[in-house]
């Protein structure tokens, strides 16, 4: 598994459609969190990445120094999922997206993770498996760290 992890003031992702467009996560301090999934991942992947997402030591301490984790800074989690993580773009023009799993085999590890960091006492919103996303967030810093397991 891997996960795009942003640090942010604030996230939030619609669902859109041809007709409409519906808010359906939103978050403010926190981390936007962009996931893949590819073939071989397991239930335990997930649990361990949204372990290892909760503890990152990616927030200031009093004296500014990037020393405290997301449960420190009681901060938010913004999950989405992200097929194309697992894009290779080693060939050509177009991305290859073979590695990446499929959407019956991602959707229950993307959910595990996101309830994984909920267990862990984040609070946590999510975009919507399947759907035409956009997604809108304030990146801190910029700080933006890739993560896998």
């Amino acid at each position: 598994m891997r996960a795009l992890v942003q640090r942010v003031r604030s996230a939030h992702v619609d669902v859109i459609t041809d007709v409409s467009s519906e808010r359906v996560g939103e978050i403010t301090t926190g981390v936007c969190v962009l996931v893949g999934v590819t073939h071989d991942d397991t239930e335990d992947h997930a649990v361990r990445l949204a372990a290892k997402v909760a503890d990152l030591r990616i927030f200031a301490d009093d004296e500014g120094v990037m020393n405290r984790s997301l449960l420190e800074v009681d901060g938010e989690a913004l999950v989405v999922s992200q097929f194309t993580l697992y894009g290779d773009t080693g060939r050509g023009r177009r991305p290859g997206w073979s590695a990446a799993a499929r959407p019956e085999q991602a959707e229950p590890l993307v959910d595990r993770f996101a309830e994984a960091l909920g267990d862990r006492g984040v609070r946590v919103a999510t975009g919507r498996f399947r759907t035409d996303m956009q997604v809108g967030l304030v990146n801190d810093g910029p700080c933006t760290l890739m993560l896998e397991i």
